[in-house]
């Protein structure tokens, strides 16, 4: 893994080692791999990354005492990057935990704007990954989800 192609479920594993991070020690943990692999760190590589694992509900962003903190998302599956078992050690981040129904909440409102957007854009293709991030929200949250589900299904109809 190179810190700009880390893998949704990669980064969702560095952050499950901490349970939640805020986008910089996300970052300092990518860049402390890149090191030891000895690579360079290209900064909007990262944040790129860090969009996309977000944009993808690889990962969720929670406020904390106006603090947002990244955790793994409905769609992840947490995979550790080689070295990646030893930043709890080297790192000083604190260990957080943050309740899955916060984290459910806050992913909920995101796949409701998220919908209403790529409907109204009459996205296809954001649509029907919408719909496969809607039936992993419901199991990893214990939400129901079904009305969105059936905006989107309606408008992926309506779109063919």
């Amino acid at each position: 893994m190179s810190v700009p192609t880390a893998t949704g479920d990669e980064l969702a594993g560095v952050v499950d080692l901490f349970g939640a991070v805020t986008r910089e020690e996300l970052g300092d943990a990518l860049g402390e791999l890149a090191f030891k692999r000895g690579e360079e760190v290209d900064e909007a590589a990262v944040e790129a990354a860090v969009d996309d694992a977000i944009e993808g509900y690889y990962l969720v962003a929670v406020d904390r005492d106006g603090t947002t903190l990244l955790a793994p998302g409905p769609v992840a599956f947490p995979t550790l990057p080689e070295d990646a078992e030893d930043l709890p050690h080297i790192l000083d981040v604190p260990t957080r935990t943050v309740d899955r129904g916060v984290l459910a909440e806050a992913a909920e409102r995101r796949l409701r704007a998220d919908a209403a957007r790529a409907v109204d854009a009459d996205a296809a293709e954001r649509i029907e990954r919408l719909l496969d991030v809607s039936y992993d929200l419901e199991t990893w949250g214990s939400t129901d989800v079904s009305g969105v589900r059936s905006r989107l299904d309606d408008a992926l109809e309506n779109h063919n």
